[in-house]
């Protein structure tokens, strides 16, 4: 049982995979952060678009 724990507690192979766990949720983040910002710009873009085609007419 004390062997066990040692090699639980030297044990490496998992610290990989929650390494790129940590990384992808990072991009996510940044992603939704970044979409929400845009939103907002293409939004503003399409309603002085739509102004000027109708003050056109």
């Amino acid at each position: 049982m004390k062997n066990f724990m040692l090699n639980l507690m030297t044990e490496e192979s998992g610290q990989d995979l929650i390494e790129y766990a940590l990384v992808a949720g990072l991009i996510g983040l940044a992603a939704v952060a970044a979409m929400s910002t845009l939103a907002g710009k293409i939004s503003n873009a399409f309603s002085n678009v739509g102004s000027q085609l109708t003050s056109a007419v």
